[in-house]
């Protein structure tokens, strides 16, 4: 890795870090960034807070948790777009493109709206397997549809629109009014509810994704001059878009479990980092998982502070900001060609 990357992984590292303790910060409450280092140093054991118990909960309880999670779910998603994009040789992938998004959408509708499980699952069991399902039906759809990466894009369109269906029907035909705000407001995306437990699960799956996605950099390489070369290179390439499919899916299975669908992260922030350091893998999904973390930490904090007291879905303040972004980043790629 050169300097320039480098340089660019530790100022993110550190622009993460300030972001998370100045996020936590912003709110009604009357917290600052000293509040924050001292409640995190006193609960890991090491001094005491000077917060009131009301303020240390805020910090430690509701605040934290929920910026963290949203640090994590940047990361996650920008990393499986990163991965996407060059393993299906698609500009306009995402995380979502298996139809992940939307089988866990209909998981969680089914256990809100229908009562799936009579209480014994929650909404992130239910959205887990529901994208599990969808993503299972798009590997049986590929592969008896040929396998190639163009069947995969198409298999997972159609999951997509089947679950979206389904998702539709089922809050048209079983919810109530109250109900159905609750499920929208899900289905756009929202960190509301982080806990403790969303954090380590995510965190934990995120950095075993990321680290099976970095032993493949150089096979991701290849594939950015086609299938049939990286085959000439020696690559497994059924394996290898195997592995890194499931990899990608079962990371974003998790992330959309505790946060709903965010949109365009993982679209955006792969091409924004990829026109500053390039193709290579190495640099680009370490840098990627940076940039959209401290990019999600900020459209959350956006979102629960624009309208206070009402609080935006985090989805809708990623589109209403990666659609012009997306299309700045078309703009530049097109004229240093």
């Amino acid at each position: 890795m050169t300097a320039r990357p480098l340089a660019l992984g530790a100022a993110g590292a550190f622009l993460l870090v300030a972001s998370v303790a100045v996020a936590i910060t912003i709110g009604p409450a009357d917290i600052r960034v000293q509040d924050v280092w001292s409640t995190v140093i006193a609960h890991l054991g090491v001094g005491t807070s000077e917060l009131t118990p009301i303020r240390d909960g805020i910090v430690w309880q509701l605040r934290l948790p929920r910026t963290l999670l949203a640090a994590v779910c940047g990361a996650g998603l920008a990393v499986c777009g990163a991965v996407m994009q060059s393993l299906l040789r698609n500009p306009l992938a995402d995380p979502f493109v298996l139809g992940v998004s939307s089988g866990a959408s209909t998981g969680a509708v089914a256990v809100v709206v229908l009562g799936v499980g009579a209480g014994a699952v929650s909404v992130p069991a239910g959205a887990f397997a529901g994208a599990l399902v969808s993503f299972a039906l798009v590997l049986f759809l590929s592969h008896t549809l040929g396998g190639s990466t163009d069947r995969v894009v198409l298999a997972g369109v159609a999951a997509m629109q089947l679950f979206s269906a389904l998702t539709s029907f089922i809050v048209l035909t079983a919810a109530d009014a109250e109900t159905t705000r609750g499920v929208l407001f899900w289905l756009l995306g929202s960190l509301s509810g982080a806990g403790w437990t969303d954090v380590w699960v995510c965190a934990a799956v995120l950095a075993a994704g990321l680290a099976v996605c970095l032993t493949y950099a150089r096979t991701l390489d290849a594939f950015a001059f086609g299938q049939d070369a990286a085959a000439a290179l020696g690559v497994s390439v059924a394996r290898t878009r195997l592995v890194l499919l499931c990899v990608t899916a079962l990371l974003t299975a998790a992330l959309v479990s505790s946060a709903g669908a965010i949109g365009f992260v993982g679209l955006v922030l792969p091409h924004a980092v990829r026109a500053l350091v390039g193709a290579g893998h190495a640099r680009l999904l370490p840098l990627s998982a940076l940039a959209g973390a401290v990019f999600l930490v900020w459209v959350d904090t956006l979102a629960r502070t624009a309208l206070d007291p009402q609080e935006v879905p985090v989805g809708v303040v990623t589109s209403l900001i990666g659609v012009p972004a997306f299309v700045a980043v078309l703009h530049r790629t097109r004229k240093v060609r």
